[in-house]
């Protein structure tokens, strides 16, 4: 008995030693990344009272409207690290670490702040209020499966650029059964197709560069999409048409060209967003029915624990596009939005505005619909709610057949200047009906009734407690 007690003493420190290391992972030093480095910051890491390691401090482009060079590093993390960020070029007079949700406090010391992650967090750090030019810090949590090379059933990128043998399509396909490995230091610029495919899994702590889309799931089931960043696609982050039992998990994109949305899926079934940091240059999140080559509505979709940041259109759309043509229309129903820090919404047209969007249009019904723990920093312009069943002869070949048993609770706000939100119907067989709003504070006040809001007569049993 001694002997092993002996034994065990023996191991434990080298065990913990190699524990402690693994608590902190940058990404490979000196790695030809293909993507251009941005020199207005310096970012350093550390465990706290070890050595600091340097970041590489990406160029990736922010904003449709003029884009702009802005700033992103990464790392993994198991436990609480340092961090330390330098402004290279002016003076620092200000400085916000959002989402503000986060309370994260900061040492200053001239041009450099210095603060602790306890966990991993998706986070905007931005000097003297800044947010075009500002710095992108995405302390991932650590990896958890990793290879090396290619074996059976692994696609494998390792460090440095690749390029698609499917020119001019610039694509991937990717067959059932298939793990995709993107290592860290792995720059793919391609975009990776899963079509009428099935478990298929997109993983690693690589980085999709301008592809024409980042991923495209059609006509498939189960996918996981887990730990990538795609940078600035020609279109969709990701897109999904007629799929289920999806999930993605700690993705990380920017986006600044026309329809570069972050997330669509159309015609979808049990999809899970969880953790994500979208700014796009176009709806973060879209969910809509029937276009292109599927139909049969929506059903089961949840987003949560996540940043959302539309530099132009809405952060989250729900409704739009649908099968006019069936006798019945399609529905989309059974979508929960929980737990999401809005850090933007900037749309000049008030047809399209909406932070919280459900626009139901083209024979849709909208149904069973929960947001819930809803944190909105700033709208540029735009509306905080925008519920509306409509008829608009851009994108619809009919209207709307209703929107019912929406709630939105626990919605917090801090702003002014946006334009009055709006819940409205179209017709007696077109209502909006079994609205809650429950809990929701803007500028401290607890919201009581409507009386800032937008509204008509097709409108029923609307509540707010």
């Amino acid at each position: 008995m001694k002997q092993k007690i002996l034994f065990i003493l023996l191991i434990i420190p080298a065990a913990f030693s190699m524990a402690v290391r693994a608590q902190l992972k940058t990404y490979p030093e000196g790695v030809h990344t293909g993507l251009p480095h941005n020199d207005d910051y310096t970012v350093r890491i550390r465990v706290p009272g070890g050595e600091w390691q340097d970041l590489f401090e990406y160029k990736v482009q922010v904003d449709l409207d003029k884009p702009q060079d802005a700033t992103m590093v990464q790392f993994d993390m198991g436990s609480p690290v340092e961090v330390m960020v330098k402004k290279n070029n002016g003076t620092v007079h200000e400085v916000a670490i959002r989402p503000l949700n986060n309370k994260i406090t900061y040492r200053q010391i001239q041009n450099t702040i210095f603060f602790t992650l306890d966990k991993p967090r998706y986070l905007s750090v931005e000097f003297n209020g800044d947010r075009l030019h500002n710095l992108h810090l995405f302390a991932n949590p650590m990896e958890k499966e990793f290879y090396s090379e290619a074996t059976k059933g692994v696609m494998y990128f390792g460090p440095g650029v690749h390029r698609p043998q499917d020119l001019p399509n610039n694509q991937i396909r990717i067959p059932d059964n298939t793990t995709v490995y993107l290592a860290p230091g792995a720059v793919l610029k391609a975009k990776l197709l899963v079509d009428k495919a099935e478990n298929v899994r997109i993983i690693g702590r690589g980085i999709l560069a301008h592809p024409i889309r980042g991923i495209e799931i059609t006509d498939s089931r189960n996918v996981l999409i887990d730990g990538i960043t795609v940078v600035n696609p020609e279109h969709y982050t990701v897109f999904g048409g007629g799929s289920s039992d999806i999930v993605i998990r700690n993705l990380k994109s920017f986006s600044c060209r026309n329809w570069s949305d972050g997330i669509d899926m159309m015609c979808c079934r049990k999809v899970l967003v969880d953790n994500v940091f979208l700014r796009t240059g176009d709806d973060c999140i879209a969910l809509y029915n029937h276009r292109w080559n599927w139909w049969g509505g929506s059903d089961d979709i949840t987003v949560q624990n996540s940043v959302l940041w539309a530099d132009v259109a809405h952060p989250v759309n729900v409704g739009g596009h649908g099968n006019p043509d069936s006798p019945a229309g399609e529905v989309i129903e059974n979508l929960i939005f929980r737990n999401i820090d809005i850090l933007e919404h900037d749309e000049d047209d008030p047809l399209y505005q909406g932070c919280m969007a459900v626009d139901c249009g083209d024979k849709n019904r909208v149904r069973n619909v929960l947001f819930e723990d809803i944190r909105v920093e700033n709208i540029q312009e735009g509306r905080l709610f925008y519920v509306k069943v409509r008829f608009n002869p851009k994108y619809d070949k009919q209207p709307g057949n209703g929107i019912e048993n929406l709630t939105f609770r626990n919605i917090t706000y801090m702003g002014v200047g946006e334009n009055r939100s709006l819940i409205q119907g179209l017709s007696r067989d077109a209502m909006v009906e079994n609205v809650i709003f429950e809990n929701v504070i803007i500028n401290g006040k607890k919201m009581k009734d409507l009386k800032e809001f937008v509204v008509n007569e097709f409108i029923s049993n609307v509540k707010v407690k």
